[in-house]
C-alpha cells in the first residue's frame, strides 16, 4: 500500500521560556492533544530549518525544508511575494515584497513600517492608485502593483536592463530613516536599477500623500499610509519541480503570498480555500477539509499546509493569542488525522513542524531550532517514548537535531515503512 505525505507547517512555531508562563513556552502550555498523540506514536526531534544559529525567513526555510538549497537558489523574496499576489513573473523582471508604511515626510523617518494594524479595505484602493505609475526618467519600464494581504503588496518592474543586485528601501525597524536604494554590484545594470527604484519610491510617496483617503485620515488624527517600502528585490528563479526531485505530485495550501509564490515556483498546485486568509481570521476548518479532499484524491501524493496565525501572535508579542492559535490548529489537525485514520485503502505519513521561532518576548524571528514530529497513519505502535509535542520534549526524541535539507529524505524513508 502506497503511503502519501502530508506536512503541517506552523509558521513561527518555536519560542523561548516565558516568565509569565512559569518559564515554559506557549506550545508547552497550550492544550494540543492531537499533536501530542502524533508525537507519542511518532518519531521526534529538533529541526534547524536551514542551519544552526540562523534566524531565517520563512521563504529560505521553506526552500530548505522542501529540498532546495537556498545558498544555491535563493535570490530574494520579492518574486515569491509578487507571484503569490497574482503577478506573472518573466525572465528579466524584478519584484519586491512591499509594505504600506507611514513616513514622516519632513524628516524622512519611517515612523511605522505597518501603516495601520487594521488596514482593511484601503490596500486595494491604494494599489489601484499607484499601479502603472509612470517614471519620467524610465519611460520604457512598466510598474505593476498588486494587493496581497493586510498592509502588504507585490511590486513588479518590467523593462530592459534590470537586475536584482540592489538594496531595498525598507529600514526594517520603525523610527528609522527611509533607505536610499544602492547597487550591490559594480555594473551599469545595478546602478541604473537603483536609480529607478529611488525614483519609484518617491513617486509612490507623492501619489499616496495626495490621496483623498490619506488626507481624510490626517484630518481624523490617524497616520497616513503614504509610503511603500520596497525590500527583497529578486528576479524569478528556475528550479526543477517537486515532482522532478522527489517523485511526488504535490499541492500547497497557503494563502500567505510569499509561501504561495514559493510553491508556484516549485511546481506545486496552489489550492485556493475560501475563508483561508493567512491571518487571525482564517478558517482553519476550511483548510483542514481542503487537506482531506486533496490528499485523499488520486491526483496527489504530497500535501503541504502552511499555517500562519501563530507567527503573527509572536510578532505581536501576544502570548495568550499564540497559545490560543496553537489550540485552534490542533483541533484542525485532529479533524484531518481522524478522517485519514478511517480510510482503509490508503496510509499516510504526517509531519508537524515549523519554519522558524518567533518568540513572543522578541517579536521577531530568532535562531532556536523548532520541534519536529513524523508519524505514520493509521496509528499502530508508539514511537520514541515522547508524550508531548513541544520544543523541550522533542529534544529527547530519536531523530536528534538535524537541518532542513534532511526533512524530505526523512519523510521518504518513513513513507517506505
Amino acid at each position: 500500500m502506497k503511503r502519501k505525505l502530508l506536512i503541517f507547517l506552523i509558521d513561527g512555531i518555536g519560542d523561548v521560556a516565558v516568565p509569565e508562563l512559569g518559564f515554559k513556552t506557549p506550545l508547552q502550555v497550550a492544550r494540543t492533544p492531537w499533536m501530542d498523540k502524533l508525537a507519542e506514536y511518532g518519531w521526534n526531534g529538533l529541526l534547524d530549518p536551514v542551519e544552526p544559529g540562523l534566524a531565517c525567513g520563512s521563504d529560505v526555510a521553506h526552500m530548505s525544508i522542501l529540498g532546495y538549497d537556498p545558498r544555491k537558489y535563493y535570490r530574494g523574496r520579492g518574486a515569491f511575494e509578487s507571484m503569490g499576489a497574482g503577478l506573472e513573473m518573466k525572465p528579466g523582471d524584478i519584484a519586491f515584497k512591499s509594505n504600506f508604511a507611514y513616513l514622516e515626510k519632513e524628516t524622512g523617518i519611517v515612523k511605522l513600517r505597518k501603516a495601520d494594524p487594521h488596514f482593511g479595505n484601503m490596500g486595494p484602493i491604494f494599489c489601484e492608485a499607484v499601479n502603472d505609475v509612470k517614471l519620467p526618467s524610465f519611460p520604457h519600464h512598466q510598474v505593476t502593483v498588486q494587493y496581497a494581504i493586510e498592509h502588504r503588496c507585490g511590486v513588479r518592474v518590467r523593462g530592459p536592463g534590470l537586475t536584482d543586485t540592489i538594496t531595498g528601501t525598507d529600514p526594517l525597524k520603525d523610527n528609522k530613516l527611509l533607505i536610499h536604494c544602492e547597487p550591490t554590484a559594480n555594473n551599469e545594470e545595478s546602478r541604473m536599477t537603483s536609480k529607478l527604484v529611488n525614483e519609484l519610491s518617491g513617486a509612490f510617496i507623492n501619489i499616496l500623500s495626495e490621496h483623498p483617503i490619506n488626507k481624510e485620515r490626517i484630518k481624523q488624527g490617524k497616520n497616513p499610509a503614504n509610503c511603500i517600502l520596497l525590500r527583497g528585490c529578486s528576479s524569478c528563479i528556475e528550479v526543477p519541480s517537486i515532482e522532478a526531485i522527489h517523485g511526488l505530485k504535490s499541492f500547497l495550501i497557503a494563502p500567505t503570498c510569499i509561501i504561495a509564490g514559493i510553491g508556484m515556483t516549485l511546481g506545486m498546485d496552489l489550492i485556493k480555500v475560501p475563508g483561508a486568509t493567512g491571518d487571525y481570521s482564517t478558517d482553519f476548518n476550511a483548510k483542514g477539509q481542503a487537506c482531506i479532499q486533496h490528499i485523499t484524491s488520486d491526483k496527489y501524493d504530497f500535501g503541504f499546509c502552511h499555517l500562519k496565525a501563530v507567527d503573527d501572535a509572536g510578532h505581536d508579542k501576544d502570548v495568550q493569542k499564540k497559545i490560543y492559535y496553537f489550540e485552534r490548529i490542533d483541533e484542525m489537525i485532529g479533524t484531518v488525522v481522524q478522517t485519514l485514520e478511517q480510510r482503509k485503502d490508503e496510509s499516510y505519513t504526517v509531519i508537524v513542524t515549523g519554519d522558524h521561532t518567533t518568540p513572543v518576548l522578541y517579536g521577531d524571528h530568532s535562531c532556536e531550532p523548532v520541534p519536529f514530529c513524523i508519524t505514520n497513519l493509521p496509528f499502530h505502535q508508539k514511537g520514541d517514548d515522547i508524550k508531548q509535542f513541544d520544543e523541550v520534549s522533542v529534544s529527547q526524541g530519536s531523530l536528534g537535531r538535524f537541518c532542513g535539507d534532511q526533512v524530505m529524505p526523512i519523510a521518504k524513508h518513513f513513507m517506505k515503512k
